[in-house]
């Protein structure tokens, strides 16, 4: 056990000096935040000069990018005119490349200085960052304290130098993250008009069929009224051939008046010249013979009008039995219609084939999946896209239903709303889901789903689009990821211009310690010891550092980096939290802060710690509004209320410089800022984390100076 030391005061005071140059040198990242390396490493070689009283220390910085270095000095009050860092950095070669192991070492005749004791640091494990020198005349150069003093500065800036380093890379990658999601979202705009003016063609395509399908109908009808109505021709002859009724209808189709036709001849009236030898031979032959190939048959020929027109007609001729000569009556069908329907039918029919074709080849070609399906969610038809995606082919697939390739997660929801639609309280919907591909892997897709009613020939069908969107999806994924980052970044950026505060208000029960530490050994080196005494010195101790380790614990527990638990708890008590936390801060701005803290809110679920830190970061912003204001106090409102719904609503009201009504619709924008030294990722991270809390933050300018920023979160929320 190593001897009591001499000097017992002398040593607290060289404990103290020592501690507080700990102090100071721990308390040198809140002077570099978001500063560039050379802005770093000047920072900490001003404030290493000035601590231990260097005659010199001098720096080199390797380029990460490059072969070429940056080089930087410092010296004393004694030195003189500011040195250029090159010749420092040529005479320091021979010590720059040797082994830290075997110094400090020892350099003659440096720039007029008898005896110089050189101190080398490396920035980083292998000085793969760079490497500081530090010099001084004294003879007992370096100290203990001082050693350690050296380290913990050089490996608080290579640590610095690290956090710059990764946020130039976070703040590239996310840069080319946006540009990849802008390309994306692009090309995904490009995919949804062509899916569009696929979607119209195909709904053309409909449209004509269905009007084809009209026309169908209707030749139909007309050829279904005309067979009932046109067998309406009756003309009856006798033995001889001649005429003896003519009915009206057979006046209107053949153009001729009965009084003008009865007793003459059917040959001569209504046969055609080109058939009337045929007619009479037949006839005749039928009444020697009683053979004939036209009673009792329904035949088709040529007949005669009065105007000479030759018309199609369908003729069935029937004897009449009676007494006395046979006589003969014949039905007479003008089929000049019916031949015309034919014809159109026929072409009607090719038209509809032609149509059928095109709707194949759109079905068999269309960049989305298109998969037809009955209402029991059996698959009828797929086209190649949507095998393509699903890994099955079509005979496959119509083994299969939408719900068995659906992943068992998503499947509740698909058949609810398959039965909405079915049961006519939707016309259609969309819905993004997992399928399960034949290999096992999972596919996200968007369909949109509607029903095809069902004619007399066909059932209605299911018709689902499928887009395969899992790309988009992991895109989406990895932006929230990115944004969780975002939110880290913003965190620790907010709470690190608190660290000197911090610092300063853990070294007033530090002091306290070695203070009480010192009087209780007093007492019990007394004779006879005061225990009495050395028991109440040790409580104040045990005191002090619960005090100082209650404010690390605040701290640690913004700075950590975890996932978001959310749980009930009191929106006063997280905001009394961050104000003890910032109370050292806001003294320094000359903030005087007021709290009007309602007492009957309602718990509200979420992440305490992540509310928290909103609550930080706008009062930060807040007394870097007022920093400016010197001809009115600079006074901060803390407020909580119940809002309108009966959530809880928290207002930071400052009497700074307001807002800009230019820059008031940017306020919540990422990248945003006002402020010189500003990420401009505040508040958009804020406005992120009160939404995912189903809440709302919204900032109003103040009838007088200065602006109100407010959040809200609804009681009770379960995200």
């Amino acid at each position: 056990m190593p001897g009591q030391p001499e000097n017992p005061a002398e040593e607290v005071r060289h404990l103290r000096r020592c501690i507080s140059d700990l102090v100071s040198v721990l308390a040198l990242p809140a002077t570099w935040t978001g500063g560039r390396p050379s802005q770093i490493v000047g920072n900490s070689l001003d404030a290493l000069v000035s601590i231990l009283s260097l005659d010199f220390i001098y720096a080199r910085l390797r380029d990460s990018t490059s072969a070429t270095f940056t080089e930087m000095v410092r010296v004393g009050d004694g030195w003189g005119a500011r040195p250029q860092p090159e010749p420092f950095g040529e005479k320091l070669q021979p010590w720059l490349e040797g082994d830290f192991q075997k110094l400090p070492a020892v350099a003659t005749d440096f720039f007029g200085r008898p005896v110089m004791t050189l101190m080398p640091l490396p920035l980083g494990l292998h000085a793969e960052i760079g490497l500081i020198v530090a010099g001084s005349q004294r003879s007992d150069f370096p100290r203990q304290t001082e050693k350690l003093v050296l380290h913990i500065a050089a490996n608080q800036a290579a640590i610095g130098l690290q956090e710059a380093s990764l946020l130039s890379t976070q703040i590239q990658v996310a840069s080319d993250l946006g540009e990849r999601v802008a390309q994306r979202a692009a090309e995904l705009a490009a995919s949804n008009e062509e899916l569009t003016k696929e979607i119209a063609e195909r709904k053309s395509v409909e449209e004509r069929l269905r009007r084809e399908e009209a026309e169908l109908r209707r030749s139909e009808s007309y050829k279904a009224a005309i067979l009932d109505s046109a067998l309406d021709c009756i003309v009856a002859m006798d033995h001889e051939g001649c005429i003896t009724e003519f009915n009206p209808a057979a006046e209107r189709t053949f153009g001729y008046g009965r009084d003008g036709v009865v007793g003459k001849r059917l040959a001569d009236v209504i046969v055609p010249a080109s058939l009337r030898e045929k007619h009479r031979s037949g006839f005749t032959r039928h009444l020697a013979t009683g053979e004939s190939h036209m009673l009792g048959k329904r035949l088709e020929m040529t007949a005669l009008c009065a105007d000479g027109k030759e018309i199609p007609v369908e003729i069935a001729i029937t004897r009449i039995v009676e007494g006395g000569p046979p006589s003969f009556t014949g039905f007479l069908r003008d089929i000049t219609e019916r031949k015309r329907n034919q014809d159109a039918l026929l072409e009607a029919h090719e038209k509809l084939t032609r149509s059928e074709e095109r709707w194949r080849l759109v079905f068999e070609n269309s960049a989305v999946g298109v998969a037809l399906a009955d209402f029991n969610g059996r698959i009828l038809a797929a086209n190649p896209v949507f095998q393509k995606m699903l890994g099955y082919s079509e005979d496959e697939l119509r083994q299969l239903s939408f719900l068995e390739i659906t992943v068992e997660e998503d499947r509740d929801l698909n058949r609810m709303l398959i039965a909405e639609l079915i049961h006519g309280k939707r016309e259609q919907f969309q819905i993004e889901k997992r399928y399960r591909r034949k290999n096992g892997s999972v596919v996200w897709a968007r369909n949109n789903v509607s029903i095809v009613n069902g004619t007399e020939r066909s059932p209605g069908f299911l018709l689902a689009l499928s887009e395969d969107v899992t790309e988009r999806r992991s895109v989406e994924e990895a932006l929230d990821e990115t944004r969780a980052e975002l939110a880290h970044i913003a965190r620790v950026t907010t709470l690190s211009t608190m660290t000197a505060a911090i610092a300063h208000e853990i070294n007033q029960p530090l002091s306290g310690i070695v203070t009480n530490a010192s009087t209780c050994l007093r007492m019990l080196d007394g004779t006879p010891p005061n225990l009495e005494g050395a028991r109440e010195t040790a409580r104040r101790t045990i005191r002090d550092g619960n005090r100082a380790s209650e404010v690390t614990s605040r701290l640690r527990a913004l700075f950590s980096k975890k996932n978001a638990a959310f749980e009930l708890f009191d929106v006063n008590d997280a905001a009394k939290e961050v104000i003890a936390l910032s109370a050292s801060e806001l003294q320094r701005n000359r903030v005087v802060l007021h709290s009007d803290l309602a007492a009957d809110l309602p718990l509200v679920s979420g992440d305490r710690i992540q509310i928290q830190q909103v609550i930080l970061n706008l009062l930060k912003n807040a007394w870097d509004a007022m920093s400016s204001v010197e001809d009115r106090p600079r006074a901060l409102l803390v407020k909580t209320e119940r809002d309108e719904t009966g959530g809880t609503r928290l207002s930071v009201k400052d009497s700074g410089v307001g807002i800009d009504p230019e820059t008031e619709k940017k306020l919540f924008e990422a990248f945003h800022t006002t402020k010189s030294d500003g990420m401009g990722i505040g508040l958009s991270v804020s406005r992120s984390i009160i939404e995912r809390h189903q809440g709302r933050l919204w900032a109003t300018r103040n009838d007088g100076a200065g602006a109100t920023f407010l959040f809200s979160i609804p009681a009770g929320t379960n995200t």
